[in-house]
C-alpha cells in the first residue's frame, strides 16, 4: 500500500515534527513526510528536515500583500507535491477559512491542553491558574474557529502540586510526541472517517476519539 504523503509545516524548532519523522522512518509506517514548509527562513526545524533528507522549502509569509496570496502559494506548493495531508507542528500562522475549507479533513494540528478547554495561547498558565487536576493534548482535524474541529486523540496528563508553567509543559510535550503520531499513523492506516464532526476510529471500542492514559505519558 502507498504511504501517504504528509506535508508538515513549521514556524520554529520543530519537535513534533521531529516525533513524526520518527514515526515515518519506521519499516511499518503507513505515511512519509515528504515536505517540510516553512514561513520563517531559519526555523530550527528546518535543520531537523536537512537531517533526515527530507525535500523543505521557506515560503516567507512577509513577502506576500495578504494572508490569501501567501495561503495561495503554499497550497500551490503542497499541490506541486502531490501532498495528501497537512500537520500543522508549530505553524505560527492564522489561517483563513479559504485555506482551511480547500484542506477540509486533509488537515490537522495538535494544541496542548485538553480541548475544548483551554483553547488559545498562555495554555499551562491558565491551567495552573484554575487548579484543574489534569491537562493534556489533542490532535483534531483543523476547522476555521481558532482549536477547534473533529478530535482524533488526547491524552491526559497530571498537574502535579509543584508545577510550574515550564515543567508542566515539558510533559505536556512528551505526550504531544506520541499523540501526533499515533494519530498520523490512524489517519494514514483508513482507520478515521469524520461523521456529523466527530472521528470515529475504526476497531474502537466506542466511537470517538482515542484517549491515551496519563500513565502512558507520564
Amino acid at each position: 500500500m502507498a504511504k501517504l504523503k504528509t506535508a508538515v509545516l513549521i514556524s520554529g524548532r520543530g519537535s513534533n515534527m521531529q516525533a513524526l519523522i520518527d514515526y515515518c522512518a519506521a519499516p511499518n509506517a503507513t505515511a512519509e513526510i515528504a515536505l517540510v514548509l516553512s514561513n520563517i527562513s531559519d526555523a530550527a526545524g528546518l535543520d531537523r528536515a536537512a537531517e533526515a533528507n527530507i525535500p523543505s522549502i521557506t515560503i516567507d509569509h512577509k513577502q506576500y500583500a495578504d494572508r490569501a496570496s501567501f495561503e495561495a502559494a503554499v497550497t500551490q506548493t503542497l499541490e506541486d507535491h502531490d501532498i495528501q495531508l497537512v500537520c500543522l507542528a508549530g505553524f505560527m500562522r492564522l489561517l483563513t477559512n479559504t485555506f482551511v475549507d480547500h484542506w477540509r479533513d486533509r488537515l490537522i494540528n495538535i494544541h496542548p491542553s485538553l480541548l475544548p478547554a483551554f483553547k488559545g495561547l498562555d495554555t499551562h498558565e491558565r491551567v495552573l491558574a484554575e487548579g484543574v487536576r489534569f491537562t493534556g493534548c489533542t490532535v483534531h482535524y483543523v476547522r476555521s474557529e481558532m482549536d477547534a474541529g473533529p478530535i482524533i486523540v488526547q491524552a491526559a496528563v497530571p498537574v502535579l502540586p509543584d508545577d510550574d508553567p515550564e515543567s508542566l509543559a515539558m510533559r505536556v510535550l512528551v505526550a504531544e510526541h506520541r499523540c501526533y503520531p499515533y494519530a498520523l499513523s490512524l489517519i494514514a492506516g483508513g482507520k478515521t472517517q469524520v461523521i456529523n464532526e466527530k472521528v470515529v476510529i475504526d476497531g474502537a471500542q466506542a466511537p470517538g476519539a482515542t484517549f491515551l492514559n496519563p500513565t502512558d505519558v507520564a
